[in-house]
C-alpha cells in the first residue's frame, strides 16, 4: 500500500472539493498503520435503467480507492429512490414504485461493474433498514435538523422564493442519505458537487452519539465528503443528462459513443481528459501544447479521447473499428450508425423546408447560408438552390460536417 501522503495525491486528481483534507490524511494515515481499510461509501438510486459518462466520473473514483486497497461500499437507494433526490431540480421529482426501482437497480448494477470490481465491492440495499423503520426512529431522525436548517439548501431557497411547492417528504432525503453513512460507519463519501448537502448531513449524524445508539451503532467519527464535479454534457453546456439529450451513454453502440465523444466542443477535451481517463497531468500539458501550437491538434486530442474511452467499455478491437467508420464518415463513405429518419411528407416543397422541418438549421436564414457555402448534400450531391425539388424516392440528406438524415418519402 502506499503511504498516506502518496495515496491523498493521487485520491485529489479531478477533485474539486474535499471536507477535509486533513481528516482524509488522518484517516489513510491510520489506516496504513493498521492495515484496516477505509470504508468508501457511495449512493445510487436506480431512477432509470441506464448510466452516462458523467456517472462514472465518481465511479472511476471508487475504482481508485480500491486499486489502494480500501473498501468500497455501494448503497443501492432502493427505498431512497422512491423519496427522490431534490439535489439540482427546480420541482418534485416523480415518484418511483419500489418495483420499478428494483427493476432499474439490475442493469444499474451490471453497468457500474464495468468499472468498479465486483469482488471488492460490499452492496447493500438501504431497505435493509429503511424497510423496518419504526414510526418513532422516523420521528427520532426528523428531530435531527430544523426547518430554517433545511431551507439554508439553495434548491430549496430557489423554490420557496419562487412559489414552487416543496413536499415534505422531500425534506426526508437528506437525512435518509446521512443515516446511510451511520448505518454503513462509512469512512469517505463520494458524490458530485450538487451532494454536499447530503453528504453534511451524514457528518452530523455520525457526530451524534445519541442518534447511533438509537439506531445500534457505535459512535463514529464523521465521514470525508469528496466531491467530484458535475460533467459538462456533448452540448458543452449543461450538466450531462438524459433529460437534455446530452449524454453519451455506456451502453450505446461503440461508434455511438465514439462519435458523440469526437465531436464534443473543443474546450471539453481536458476536462473530459482529466475526469473519464487514466492520462497522466503531465501527458494533458503536452496535449494542450500542442494545441496551443497548432489549433489543428485539437482533433488528434479527441481523437485520442474518443478512442480510449470506447476502449474501456467496448475493447480496443471496437475502438479502432470505431475509429475507422468515423473517418469514413468524414469522408462521406459511410453513414453514422445513428443517423435519424425523417418522414417528408407533401407539405415540404423544397430543400430549404426541409433543412428547417428536420432540426438541421434553426432558421431559414441560416438554410440559406448553408445551402450558399456548399454545406448540403442530397444523396452525395452538393444543393446550393434553397428552391430546388425534393427527389421522390428515399434520400440521404447531409448538413454541415456531421449531421445525417435518412429522409423518407
Amino acid at each position: 500500500m502506499p503511504t498516506a501522503k502518496e495515496q491523498l495525491e493521487l485520491l485529489q486528481r479531478g477533485v474539486v472539493e474535499l471536507i477535509d483534507e486533513k481528516d482524509l490524511l488522518a484517516k489513510l494515515e491510520k489506516s496504513v498503520a493498521t492495515g484496516k481499510p477505509l470504508r468508501i461509501k457511495l449512493g445510487v438510486d436506480p431512477t432509470a435503467p441506464d448510466i452516462h459518462l458523467g456517472f462514472t466520473v465518481v465511479t472511476r473514483k471508487l475504482r481508485q480507492f480500491q486499486d489502494l486497497g480500501h473498501q468500497v461500499v455501494l448503497i443501492v437507494g432502493d427505498y431512497t429512490a422512491t423519496v427522490g433526490d431534490p439535489s439540482g431540480k427546480s420541482k418534485t421529482r416523480a415518484r418511483l414504485t419500489h418495483a420499478q426501482v428494483l427493476k432499474n437497480a439490475e442493469t444499474y448494477q451490471e453497468q457500474i461493474f464495468r468499472i468498479v470490481d465486483r469482488e471488492k465491492t460490499e452492496i447493500v440495499y438501504n431497505g435493509e433498514w429503511f424497510g423496518t423503520l419504526s414510526f418513532d426512529k422516523v420521528t427520532e431522525l426528523m428531530s435531527r435538523i430544523t426547518v430554517a436548517q433545511m431551507l439554508e439548501r439553495q434548491e430549496f431557497q430557489n423554490r420557496y422564493a419562487s412559489g414552487s411547492p416543496i413536499s415534505l417528504h422531500e425534506f426526508l432525503y437528506p437525512l435518509m442519505q446521512g443515516l446511510d453513512s451511520v448505518m454503513i460507519e462509512a469512512d469517505v463519501e463520494l458524490g458530485g458537487t450538487d451532494q454536499k448537502f447530503n453528504v453534511l448531513r451524514g457528518r452530523e449524524l455520525q457526530r451524534d452519539a445519541d442518534l447511533c445508539e438509537i439506531f445500534g451503532k457505535p459512535a463514529q467519527e464523521p465521514q470525508v465528503g469528496l466531491f467530484m464535479p458535475i460533467l459538462i454534457g456533448t452540448d458543452g453546456k449543461e450538466k450531462m443528462s438524459k433529460s437534455t439529450g446530452n449524454y453519451v451513454g455506456i451502453s450505446e453502440p461503440a461508434q455511438v459513443m465514439y462519435h458523440k465523444i469526437y465531436t464534443i466542443p473543443d474546450d471539453l477535451a481536458e476536462s473530459w481528459t482529466t475526469l473519464l481517463t487514466d492520462l497522466s497531468l503531465e501527458e494533458i500539458e503536452q496535449w494542450k501544447s500542442k494545441v496551443l501550437a497548432d489549433g489543428a491538434q485539437i482533433n488528434a486530442w479527441k481523437a485520442w479521447l474518443a478512442g480510449d474511452i470506447v476502449a474501456q467499455y467496448h475493447g480496443e478491437a471496437a475502438s479502432k473499428e470505431a475509429a475507422e467508420r468515423e473517418a469514413a464518415v468524414h469522408r462521406g463513405e459511410a453513414l453514422p450508425e445513428d443517423t435519424p429518419e425523417f418522414q417528408a411528407g407533401a407539405e415540404i416543397a423544397n430543400l430549404l423546408d426541409l433543412l428547417v422541418a428536420c432540426g438541421a438549421v434553426p432558421s431559414r436564414g441560416e438554410g440559406k447560408k448553408l445551402l450558399q457555402n456548399g454545406g448540403v448534400t442530397v444523396d452525395g450531391a452538393k444543393g446550393f438552390d434553397p428552391n430546388s425539388s425534393l427527389p421522390t424516392q428515399a434520400f440521404i440528406l447531409r448538413a454541415g460536417k456531421r449531421k445525417f438524415w435518412k429522409v423518407i418519402r
